[in-house]
């Protein structure tokens, strides 16, 4: 599969050949749901709570008096039947949690699909270099334009923080546009916005990084972790 690349004005400049039997060679409409309602799962706090009558701000003064106006027995105002009152029977969740998993290798192997996916679609925009002089959000905006992604798209940042610096401040506050960190690509990310725009060596490092393994030396020999350990060293 060759996708093209870009520049920042929107110049095609290069090709990137991608083999698509790596991304799981066609798509897998079932895995991608399983894997979209866990991520999606994941991100409730499962902590609803209401307020009773004790718990809602407000006076405790009797609003009228008890007898001679023809209206209903009432004290304060605070009661469930009053607008702005405390729930009758008040929610008091402490914590629920609502978290689902799966195993590494069908998570890994979800993300890659989901990007097969934005590839058939032709919905993922290959630029040779995000990198911005200073902070502008209007050449934020120029660019995302130039590219065709001015609709609802994720922007895949470097790594390091001094080259994507200014490229986060220059596009955190373009409304149509999502940025996050370069590894933190997974299915629920890319199937909520209608365009994937990545830079080529952020995407090649994810394609051959941690993602790519999904069979058994991801327990084995796992990329992630002898990353860590040298680091750490």
């Amino acid at each position: 599969m060759d996708v093209p690349v870009y520049n920042m004005q929107g110049t095609q400049v290069a090709q990137i050949k991608i083999d698509a039997a790596s991304l799981g060679g066609e798509v897998n409409p079932s895995l991608v749901k399983q894997a979209y309602v866990m991520y999606h799962a994941n991100q409730r706090q499962g902590s609803a709570r209401t307020r009773n009558r004790q718990e809602v701000e407000g006076s405790t003064r009797k609003i009228y008096k008890q007898k001679g106006t023809g209206n209903a027995r009432h004290g304060d105002r605070k009661v469930n039947l009053f607008k702005g009152g405390g729930h009758g029977h008040s929610k008091k969740r402490e914590r629920e949690d609502y978290r689902l998993d799966m195993p590494k290798k069908m998570r890994r192997k979800a993300n890659r699909n989901a990007l097969l996916a934005k590839l058939v679609d032709n919905e993922v925009r290959v630029v040779d270099s995000i990198a911005f002089d200073q902070p502008k959000t209007k050449a934020f905006e120029q660019f995302l334009a130039a590219v065709k992604a001015d609709r609802s798209a994720l922007v895949a940042l470097p790594l390091n923080d001094q080259a994507s610096q200014n490229a986060l401040l220059s596009g955190r506050n373009v409304s149509e546009a999502t940025l996050i960190r370069c590894d933190q690509l997974n299915c629920f990310n890319m199937l909520n916005h209608r365009y994937l725009v990545i830079g080529r060596a952020e995407l090649e490092a994810w394609l051959n990084g941690p993602s790519s393994q999904t069979g058994k030396a991801a327990k084995v020999s796992p990329m992630g972790r002898e990353a860590a350990k040298k680091e750490t060293k």
